[in-house]
């Protein structure tokens, strides 16, 4: 039998959730037939797979010692602990990460991703032990492309964590982009809606005007900040956030990114000497309408990435 006491990290899950994280070699049909027959027990006692659990509780499991055999594998033990930071306090990180790296595992299983990175900074600050966490482990809010610059949000601790998803689900978080165009768009401010739809063979999405039964809403405002004719430089923001939405939207009027492999002109790109797209996700304001909880102090501020490449490069 193991027992786990828990603590705040721990806290507010669904007793099933707590258990797939604490233990996630138990397979889950397991698990819910275990939750079911009493031998995973809350406090002592038979309790339903949505109960959420509470700071202090103990969740007793009478289950096989191999599902729990296995330390947890500490990948990020192996990285640099290198990362740029823009703010941090108690609760987040905002990280200006730099292009060509990739936030998470990838298919070529590569270690020195932006998360492990970040646990490892954690680790050496002695503000994350994994041997010390039931179910907790540092998280990123959200994602950038392997070859898109700029913020990062991370949350250091679970309740952060439920409070920026939440608010990045309800649209309480405002990001602009940079990036530099081919050529100059029709208007110097305009609002694209259009409809995308992934293919997920090679990775790519399509752009239409017309509404598909796999084509998902997209809507992305521009604003040209400067232009020479040939190249743009376009302030983004996004009111809907689909897979690829700036690069493929960009193209869609005529103007993709500068290097930009996928939805650019290679030609053009070998001209300019530029292999990974010129886009930056450069500015992040905290716009909350609803309690913010531990994260209120946050409302209403603002933070920019100081050092956008390509700036002053191209144009």
């Amino acid at each position: 039998m193991r027992e786990f006491v828990i603590d705040k990290n721990d806290a507010g899950q669904r007793l099933d959730k707590f258990v797939s994280k604490a233990v996630p070699r138990l397979p889950q049909s397991m698990m819910y037939k275990a939750i079911r027959n009493k031998r995973i027990k809350l406090n002592g006692k038979r309790a339903e797979i949505s109960v959420r659990i509470r700071t202090g509780d103990t969740v007793q499991m009478y289950i096989n010692d191999e599902f729990f055999d296995a330390s947890p594998e500490n990948e990020f033990m192996s990285v640099p602990s290198e990362i740029s930071i823009i703010y941090e306090d108690e609760n987040i990180i905002l990280i200006d990460k730099k292009n060509g790296m990739v936030v998470h595992e990838d298919n070529e299983n590569t270690a020195d991703t932006l998360i492990n990175r970040l646990k490892k900074y954690l680790y050496e600050k002695g503000e994350y032990d994994p041997e010390k966490e039931n179910s907790f482990a540092p998280a990123l809010c959200n994602r950038l492309d392997r070859n898109t610059g700029g913020i990062v949000i991370a949350a250091k601790n679970a309740e952060a964590l439920r409070i920026l998803n939440q608010k990045i689900k309800d649209r309480e978080l405002e990001k602009r982009y940079l990036c530099i165009v081919i050529g100059e768009p029709p208007k110097k401010h305009d609002i694209i809606t259009a409809y995308i739809e992934k293919d997920s063979s090679d990775n790519t999405v399509k752009v239409s005007s017309r509404k598909t039964a796999a084509g998902k809403t997209a809507v992305t405002e521009y604003t040209v900040l400067k232009t020479s004719g040939r190249l743009s430089l376009l302030e983004i923001a996004l009111h809907t956030g689909r897979t690829h939405q700036i690069r493929a939207h960009m193209a869609y009027i005529g103007c993709p990114i500068l290097g930009d492999g996928k939805y650019g002109v290679n030609r053009i790109n070998k001209e300019y000497k530029i292999k990974t797209q010129a886009l930056y996700s450069y500015k992040l304001k905290f716009t909350f309408r609803t309690s913010g909880g531990i994260l209120d102090y946050l409302n209403g501020k603002a933070f920019e990435a100081e050092n956008v490449w390509f700036l002053g490069k191209f144009i």
